[in-house]
């Protein structure tokens, strides 16, 4: 299949080394041309810019920051839909934003003649590169079945959970209980860090209580490094995007007339560990942001 990708961050560039691997033609732009080299190399052909991506694709895949990058890549000067599409390619929107936002971005891909569907995802790099990722998609039914063989090879459960602005909402809500749990394992890791027992141990035994998180148990070593206060590794999910993340919940909750006075505690601390150095970190660190914090 024919497809063009857009949004080569962590996340959109594991996709879609995951796209070209399993036999697609993948066509590929961003902002930022020096995230293209790895994707070159595996294959991929490069666009100019937006606009020239949805030329010829089947299918559009946008994996971006937020809610104004979206705006940037689909409706600025050259771009995805800055021009009518007659050959009513299919956007899979796969961001991590409001439900507004994908729902008034879908109005303007039709309007402009392709179809739309959104479908972020839960997992990190390492499951987007092995095509394990969670797929909640929102949009038409006929849509999502276009879609569907596309997720098949990113995700190893897909679910149409709604109409556009539903997969968003899933997104969210299943993200926050994960976001707010690295905070909860630093306040618990405190409270035992004086007896000096080995981390890697401590996570071990953590996920099998009646607390732990599958997040202890596909993520240990991660969690166990950087409780011993090593470096863990390249971030998968960092804590500057965790950030992000809580503020559309936040805001998302705001927009329904409610809201979410643990999600935005939590926001307020790791804002603090971001103002520490940690905002390019792996989330795995959040649980030393206040098992280390020093005392005052």
């Amino acid at each position: 299949m024919k497809i063009g990708f857009a949004g080569l961050g962590r996340m959109g560039s594991a996709m879609a080394l995951r796209l070209l691997e399993k036999g697609h033609s993948v066509t590929v732009w961003n902002r930022s041309p020096d995230k293209l080299g790895p994707l070159q190399q595996a294959g991929a052909a490069v666009a100019a810019s937006p606009a020239e991506l949805a030329r010829d694709a089947e299918v559009i895949l946008t994996s971006l920051l937020d809610g104004a990058a979206l705006k940037d890549v689909y409706t600025g000067p050259q771009g995805l839909i800055s021009a009518p599409l007659p050959h009513a390619p299919l956007f899979i929107e796969m961001s991590t934003v409001l439900p507004d936002e994908a729902i008034a971005l879908a109005q303007q891909v039709r309007a402009a003649g392709g179809a739309f569907i959104e479908c972020p995802v839960g997992g990190t790099t390492g499951p987007a590169r092995t095509g394990n990722l969670l797929g909640l998609a929102g949009g038409e039914e006929a849509d999502f079945e276009r879609a569907r063989p596309v997720l098949a090879d990113l995700c190893r459960r897909v679910e149409h959970v709604g109409p556009v602005g539903a997969g968003a909402s899933i997104k969210l809500a299943i993200n926050l209980p994960l976001l707010v749990y690295y905070q909860t394992l630093g306040e618990a890791y405190a409270l035992c860090r004086h007896l000096g027992l080995d981390p890697a141990w401590t996570v071990d035994f953590f996920a099998e209580t009646s607390g732990g998180m599958n997040v202890l148990k596909v993520r240990r070593d991660v969690i166990a490094k950087a409780l011993a206060g090593e470096d863990p590794g390249p971030a998968g999910f960092s804590v500057d995007g965790i950030r992000k993340d809580l503020r559309t919940m936040i805001a998302a909750a705001e927009a329904i007339g409610t809201e979410l006075p643990v999600a935005t505690r939590t926001l307020a601390i790791y804002d603090e560990a971001s103002r520490n150095g940690l905002g390019d970190s792996d989330g795995a660190t959040l649980t030393t942001a206040w098992a280390f914090r020093p005392r005052t």
